[in-house]
């Protein structure tokens, strides 16, 4: 380290700092630039990965406060991590943003609504099951007794200045993924392995039948299927939030709840069906690295991690009754392209189940979903969006298929703000889970998702 990076002290302090070893691998060669989203669409240098670091750097040598400016493009980021799959220099932006915002969080006093509003979510209805499914119920009655229609109808969303938010958000299912916690579900003879099911937090709530879906594919793919109990929230969005010590408390529960089952089977796989989760429960291993206790297994862990895709593409598709219809479009969700390298793999599974795939220009560029960034950054989020479209109405496909629930509903979302301008029809969009799962036939539905006696 230089004499310069002593000559005042750090405005960052704690475990959880961004490094001279994590931000000093960057050369600032500028490579980055035209593949971050939030500098393609502001042309601003302190809006690019290597603005931010250069900003990190400021304030670790003390030349830069941690105040509003610096917390602004900070927050910018989507931390989508498209500048680590072209940087020369390795450089492992994510790591150092999730520091920084680490940092914010410690240090920063953000306006009163928005601290009550982030305590709430991430310390208090993410980290437990009851609760979330106690919110989500009070959100169905609003949709189901026509109060969020009502609203849209009144003008209110968009008097209130939430008609893009409103847009965005889920359906709550009727029947939450609750009855399936704590089963197992045997496999299509003959049996091929036995993988462990994350079955993650707002998915269990909102998409319980993606959950479903992704049990009865791996279940005709040979697969049984243990739904452990004691399961919960990832901490993805705790960690992309600057919430570390969150995400980890969240990271010895899952994995105290798969390895210390009851008469727990060496599973070959943990699987889940949400690139966001995915990337950071393959970090579990960073997140308690300092954790005597957990450390190896976190390692472990790690080892056996695979999103739904890469596990399917490893074991081979068994071949599905029928075939994918139309022109398929494949939007690579960012974190399970930039932050686990799983591109190949789904586009080989539609390959395999006859999908005619057609690449969309920039597929590699983030829709602006990023966890809770459409709700965070919303101007921002929706102009990624309109670019977004532009590639699809350029690509002209009749299906899109995505690995992920956030950007399955920010690419809906799109796909109805063009149709309301006449610019479209609808385009379904479906996560790849659903679409190969539909190619098997529908006269074993009975005895599928369905837990062993």
């Amino acid at each position: 380290m230089s004499d310069a990076m002593n000559a005042r002290a750090s405005n960052f302090s704690g475990p959880d700092s961004p490094t001279w070893e994590l931000y000093s691998k960057c050369v600032h060669c500028g490579l980055c630039l035209n593949h971050c989203p939030t500098y393609r669409v502001l042309g601003v240098e302190m809006d690019s990965p290597r603005g931010r670091i250069r900003q990190v750097l400021d304030v670790d040598q003390g030349t830069l406060t941690i105040g509003k400016e610096f917390v602004t493009h900070i927050d910018r980021c989507l931390d989508c991590r498209a500048c680590e799959s072209v940087c020369p220099s390795g450089v492992h932006y994510g790591a150092i943003v999730e520091r920084a915002r680490t940092q914010i969080e410690q240090h920063y006093r953000r306006p009163l609504a928005t601290r009550l509003l982030r305590n709430f979510f991430y310390g208090s209805v993410l980290k437990d099951a009851k609760k979330l499914a106690r919110v989500a119920r009070i959100l169905r009655f609003t949709q189901t007794a026509g109060l969020q229609s009502a609203a849209r109808k009144l003008g209110l969303t968009k008097l209130l200045g939430i008609g893009e938010l409103d847009a965005l958000s889920p359906t709550i299912d009727r029947e939450f993924f609750e009855r399936e916690i704590g089963q197992v579900f045997p496999a299509d003879a003959p049996k091929r392995g036995t993988v462990a099911f994350h079955a993650g937090c707002i998915q269990r709530v909102a998409f319980a039948e993606l959950d479903r879906a992704t049990i009865r594919l791996l279940q005709r793919n040979g697969i049984e299927v243990h739904v452990p109990a004691g399961q919960g929230c990832c901490g993805a969005l705790h960690a992309h939030a600057g919430r570390r010590d969150d995400a980890r408390e969240l990271a010895r529960k899952n994995i105290g709840a798969i390895f210390d089952m009851p008469h727990s089977p060496n599973f070959d796989a943990i699987i889940t069906n949400a690139a966001g989760c995915g990337s950071t429960m393959k970090e579990y291993d960073d997140l308690l690295e300092h954790d005597a206790e957990f450390r190896e297994r976190a390692t472990e862990w790690k080892r056996k991690m695979r999103d739904v895709s890469e596990y399917l593409a490893e074991i081979g598709l068994r071949p599905p009754n029928s075939k994918i219809p139309g022109r398929v479009a494949y939007q690579d969700a960012c974190h399970l392209l930039h932050g686990q390298r799983i591109s190949v793999q789904p586009r080989e599974l539609l390959r395999a189940a006859g999908a005619e795939l057609v690449e969309l220009d920039h597929a590699d560029q983030c829709c602006g979903s990023a966890g809770t960034y459409n709700i965070t950054e919303t101007e921002l989020s929706m102009q990624l969006l309109d670019r977004k479209m532009r590639d699809v109405s350029a690509a002209a496909p009749d299906l899109i298929v995505t690995g992920n629930v956030g950007c399955q509903l920010q690419l809906s979302a799109g796909i109805a703000r063009a149709k309301k301008q006449g610019r479209r029809d609808d385009i379904p969009v479906l996560h790849i889970v659903e679409v190969l799962e539909r190619c098997y036939s529908a006269d074993a539905e009975s005895k599928h998702a369905a837990p062993a006696s």
